[in-house]
C-alpha cells in the first residue's frame, strides 16, 4: 500500500493549490554514458509521467557529503559504480531503498544493494587484436591466456587501478572463483597476486587511466591484448577496429542509482527509480550502450544480436566473478597502496 501511495503522489503532475509541474534533478558522468541514459530513461520518463528532469554532472562521493553535511542537497538521484556507492553507504550519504519504495525481487542477486537500484551490468575482461589472433588461428580466451606470454606473444595494457586485476591475477594462477576473495583478504593471497602483476610488467607498454586508451592501444596495435571494460571495447569493434572479446571469463560491476539524504524531490526520485527498474525499461539501455540489464526478465526485450555483445546473459554469468564491492570497501585502500607501490618498482 505504501507503494502504491508514493507512486501515487510521484506520478500527480498537478495537486489541488499546487501550480508547478514535478521535477527532480539528476547527476551522472556526462558523455555518451549520461546521453544514452537521457534517451532510453529520461525523456520516456518525463513523458509518462509528467516528471522534468534536470540534468548535472559531477556526483562524486566529495560533493555529495558536502551537500549532505550542510543540509544544501540539490541532486535528487546520483549514479555510482560499486566502489561510489560504498564510499557513500559508509559515510551515510545515501537512503536506504526499501522494497517498498522499490521492488528490486527480479534484479540479478549478484547486483542487489539495499542503497541503490541497480542500472546496467559492464564487465572487465580481455580484449584482443584480431590482426595479431586471427580466428583462423588460436584466440585468447581467458585471464591465463591474456598472462600466457609464450602462447600469445605481444605487448599488454592492465588498468593503473587494481579492482578487477588483482583478481584476474589468481585466476589467471588458477586459484578457483569461490575462493578468490578469501585468498585475497591474506597477505600471502595478496602477495601471489601482485607477484603474478610484477611477472607481467615487462610485457605491459600501458597502465590505462581512461577507459578509451586500451581500445586506441588495440587498435594501434601498440598492444595484442588488454584487460578493460566490454562496452567500450564494443565501441571500437562498431567503429570497426581490428578487435574482439574473450567471454569465457569476466568480472562483473554493477552501476547503481542512488538517493541522496536530504533530496529534495525524493517522492520523485522513488518514482524514476521504479521507472528505470522495470525490466521492459531497464532493457531499453542495451539498445544505446553495450551494457547489460540487470534483470534476466529484461533479456527477452533485447534483440538477439545485441545480446552477443552483452555481458549479463545466463551463460555469460555462468563463468563471471562480480566485484565484491563491500571486500573493496574495507580493503581498497590497502590494496590499491600496494598495487602503486609495485607499479613504481
Amino acid at each position: 500500500m505504501k507503494k502504491l501511495i508514493v507512486a501515487a503522489t510521484a506520478l500527480t503532475l498537478l495537486a489541488p493549490g499546487i501550480v508547478t509541474a514535478k521535477e527532480l534533478v539528476f547527476s551522472s558522468w556526462g558523455g555518451a554514458y549520461q546521453e544514452a541514459i537521457r534517451k532510453a530513461w529520461i525523456q520516456p520518463f518525463t513523458k509518462e509521467s509528467g516528471i522534468k528532469v534536470e540534468e548535472d554532472t559531477g556526483p562524486e562521493t566529495a560533493k555529495i557529503k558536502a551537500m549532505v553535511d550542510t543540509k544544501s542537497v540539490t541532486w535528487d538521484v546520483v549514479t555510482a559504480g560499486g566502489g561510489g556507492l560504498m564510499r557513500g553507504v559508509r559515510q551515510g550519504l545515501f537512503e536506504k531503498i526499501t522494497p517498498e519504495m522499490v521492488n528490486t525481487d527480479h534484479v540479478i542477486p549478484g547486483a542487489r544493494n539495499d542503497y541503490g537500484v541497480a542500472s546496467e551490468i559492464f564487465s572487465t575482461l580481455v580484449g584482443f587484436s584480431t590482426k595479431a589472433f586471427p580466428a583462423s588461428g588460436a584466440q585468447p580466451k581467458s585471464f591465463a591466456d591474456f598472462w600466457d606470454v609464450a602462447k600469445f606473444p605481444g605487448k599488454r595494457t592492465l588498468p593503473d587501478k587494481p579492482e578487477t586485476v588483482v583478481e584476474a591475477a589468481l585466476l589467471a594462477d588458477g586459484v578457483p572463483m569461490a575462493d578468490i576473495y578469501k585468498t585475497l583478504s591474506t597477505e600471502a593471497g595478496l602477495k601471489r597476486s601482485l607477484d603474478k602483476i610484477r611477472a607481467l610488467k615487462p610485457q605491459v607498454a600501458v597502465w590505462w587511466a581512461s577507459g578509451a586508451q586500451p581500445v586506441q592501444a588495440l587498435g594501434s596495435g601498440e598492444v595484442v591484448m588488454a584487460l578493460g571494460w566490454n562496452g567500450r571495447f564494443q565501441a571500437g569493434i562498431e567503429s570497426k577496429l581490428p578487435i574482439a572479446m574473450a567471454w569465457d571469463q569476466q568480472i562483473p560491476q554493477v552501476g547503481f542509482f542512488m538517493i541522496p539524504k536530504g533530496a529534495p524531490n525524493k517522492a520523485e526520485a522513488v518514482a524514476f527509480l521504479n521507472y528505470i527498474a522495470k525490466p521492459e525499461n531497464n532493457a531499453r539501455l542495451s539498445e544505446y550502450v553495450a551494457y547489460g540489464p540487470t534483470s534476466e526478465k529484461a533479456l527477452a526485450g533485447i534483440p538477439a544480436a545485441r545480446m552477443e555483445t552483452l555481458p549479463s546473459t545466463p551463460d555469460r554469468l555462468k563463468n563471471a566473478l562480480f566485484l565484491d564491492i563491500e571486500w573493496w570497501a574495507d580493503n581498497g585502500a590497502k590494496v590499491t597502496e600496494a598495487y602503486t607501490a609495485m607499479l613504481k618498482e
